[in-house]
């Protein structure tokens, strides 16, 4: 929710409080510490997203002083290679608008389906704005039926669906969307609701045989004790750069565990969060799929000395420690950050026209 700028600023203060001259084998005191160092005791999502990245930076640490991948230490690892999905995204030659033209969708679809992927992600009701949840129309209903519908006749059973929407839905459209999609076997209906309200999304959840996914936009363990509480989703995708870190992560997946919930970590952002992230997948016994941009080529690639390894749809779990990853200082140097805008920045226009 902040300038770029001013959560640096924020990262430097909470260092110089709390984390210089810290151990950082004492995950669990410094994460209270952190984590309870306001006045209100509840930090907001811009203090967890430091919180985290401080923890994980923690693992790190602890991985390269034993010599051992962080997933060794936390339960050790149980899955060789994580299967993977990406969203269907933007190029830039497109003359359409990939998330509108259905055809267009299908065909990239297609091409991740050769690349290796089994599962692609989109949001079938496609735009989102600062107010939502909404009503949606017969229009907007017939759309993504057709979407979906080309999609599925595209890929056939070579690849699941994944319903990748943003909260836009209010319970009942959800349930009408839901009742149409159904027949297309989506392997998930992300945030039908906004999360604020689990109680809502728990409707949605009864209402449909399309197992519900969550969790991305919530923070810590209590956020997600309320989606157990009230049976909101089958699917959790706590986020690691925001939920509190791979200790919050690995309790969060235990709890879901106990309740044959599966996992399914949120990603979209650089190579390090991937990394933390494919770190809990490895360990975790109920992971499902791990979200991948792409197959972490290109930019992502070059600013680590070692990529993350992709083959065939799937991700190859790091044998180095600590995260398994290291950034090279050098080529990241050249990209520093420019502007004054935030990412998919909303006031009252949707994200899309």
């Amino acid at each position: 929710p902040f300038h770029p700028h001013v959560v640096a600023q924020m990262i430097e203060d909470v260092c110089e409080r709390h984390v210089i001259g810290a151990d950082p084998f004492q995950i669990e005191r410094l994460w209270r510490i952190i984590y309870s160092s306001g006045y209100t005791q509840r930090p907001d999502t811009a203090i967890l997203g430091i919180l985290s990245g401080i923890e994980m930076a923690c693992w790190d640490i602890i991985g390269k002083e034993v010599n051992k991948p962080a997933y060794a230490l936390l339960g050790g690892q149980v899955h060789e290679k994580l299967r993977s999905y990406t969203y269907i995204y933007p190029q830039p030659e497109d003359e359409t608008d990939v998330y509108r033209d259905a055809e267009l969708a299908a065909k990239r679809a297609l091409a991740y389906v050769a690349w290796g992927f089994t599962a692609v992600k989109f949001d079938p009701v496609s735009y989102y704005s600062a107010f939502d949840p909404r009503q949606l129309s017969l229009e907007a209903l017939d759309h993504a039926e057709n979407f979906v519908k080309t999609l599925r006749e595209a890929v056939g059973s070579r690849a699941d669906l994944l319903f990748g929407t943003h909260g836009q839905m209010t319970p009942s459209a959800a349930i009408r969307l839901a009742k149409r999609l159904e027949k297309y076997y989506p392997l998930w209906l992300e945030e039908p609701t906004p999360p604020d309200n689990p109680i809502e999304m728990a409707e949605v959840a009864r209402a449909t045989s399309i197992p519900i996914a969550t969790g991305e936009r919530l923070a810590t363990k209590y956020e997600f004790a309320q989606l157990l509480h009230h049976r909101s989703a089958a699917i959790w995708q706590m986020a690691l750069g925001r939920v509190g870190g791979l200790l919050e992560g690995k309790k969060i997946a235990s709890m879901a565990e106990a309740h044959y919930i599966q996992i399914a970590p949120h990603l979209y952002c650089g190579p390090i969060a991937a990394a933390a992230d494919i770190q809990l997948s490895t360990c975790s016994p109920n992971f499902l799929i791990q979200e991948s941009i792409l197959d972490w080529g290109d930019f992502h690639a070059r600013i680590l000395k070692k990529p993350l390894q992709w083959q065939d749809g799937y991700i190859i779990p790091p044998t180095e420690p600590g995260l398994g990853v290291e950034l090279d200082e050098a080529v990241v140097a050249n990209y520093p950050y420019e502007g004054d805008k935030l990412h998919l920045e909303m006031v009252e226009n949707p994200v899309g026209p």
